[in-house]
């Protein structure tokens, strides 16, 4: 099984990058785990909706570029549909039962995701209407991608 986080920008900070890390080794021995960052595209603070349109387009073009044909695509949207860990570990499970075996998550910019990124997702998974940091955003998700295993395999680790 491989999964992917395919993100906007960089981990900067020092703490961020360690608790990844973290979880990147445990998963380990239930997958192949990578994270893939493309650049995000510099603007300035005030930009107009077609301003921001063309920033969005070209990170979505960084992103398209890095996703297989065969890859199971979860876009990170506000609207996107809400999940339990259970729930989200079912859904890991169910895909990988019936041939999923490339998962990819993708984590837009900060200006949002690009709606050709989110027309090509097989699915948008919303972990609520709060606004995070995206660096505290690709920690939530890889924890939860290692709970998600844990709860399938009957680990106390979600208790």
């Amino acid at each position: 099984m491989n999964i992917k986080l395919v993100v906007v920008g960089k981990l900067k900070e020092k703490y961020w990058k360690q608790a990844i890390a973290e979880y990147a080794k445990r998963l380990g021995r239930f997958c192949k785990f990578e994270i893939v960052e493309v650049p995000d595209e510099k603007a300035p603070e005030s930009l107009s909706e077609a301003e921001m349109a063309t920033v969005m387009a070209k990170e979505g073009e960084r992103i398209l570029s890095k996703i297989k044909d065969r890859e199971y695509v979860f876009a990170l949207a506000i609207l996107g549909k809400e999940r339990t860990s259970e729930e989200f570990a079912a859904e890991i499970q169910r895909l990988t039962t019936y041939g999923h075996s490339d998962l990819t998550f993708v984590i837009g910019g900060s200006l949002g995701m690009d709606p050709a990124v989110l027309k090509r997702a097989d699915t948008q998974i919303s972990f609520g209407k709060f606004t995070m940091p995206h660096q505290l955003m690709r920690t939530v998700l890889t924890e939860q991608i290692y709970r998600a295993f844990m709860i399938n395999e009957g680990s106390p680790y979600h208790k």
